[in-house]
């Protein structure tokens, strides 16, 4: 066995099939295109998806893998979590020191009747407060 003498097996290629060429050849006349129709014509092509009329596929299914860049801040209530009302400073990255925050949170609003009291402390552009005017 070698590069010059591999054949494909026996069976698995077939002789393309020649047609529109006479009578004789069982492929003439209509060139196994069948009788009349939108589909004997030249130049008939079918629209990518079409699927005779009924709703495609594409559009059956739901719409699925939109990701907003709008980043939403994580609310966290001070009247709950009293911990960041003991914070000296009030960064992103002192709030992630006091409670488990995961990396994709990168702005906070602090929300709660005690919010506006902590303004002071807040010493950070990424972290808010409920009341407060956005620039």
């Amino acid at each position: 066995m070698a590069l010059h003498n591999l054949k494909p097996a026996k069976g698995s290629t077939h002789k393309r099939k020649i047609v529109g060429r006479g009578q004789g050849s069982g492929m003439g006349k209509t060139a196994t295109r069948g009788n009349k129709g939108q589909k004997s014509r030249t130049g008939y092509k079918r629209k990518r998806g079409f699927e005779g009329g009924q709703q495609p596929l594409a559009r059956r299914l739901p719409k699925v893998g939109f990701k907003s860049r709008v980043v939403k801040p994580l609310a966290i209530n001070v009247d709950k979590y009293q911990k960041i009302a003991s914070l000296d400073e009030i960064t992103v990255e002192t709030i992630k020191q006091v409670y488990k925050l995961g990396k994709g949170v990168t702005a906070i609003k602090l929300i709660g009747k005690s919010a506006k009291d902590l303004a002071d402390k807040i010493k950070d552009s990424k972290v808010t407060y409920s009341g407060a005017k956005s620039k």
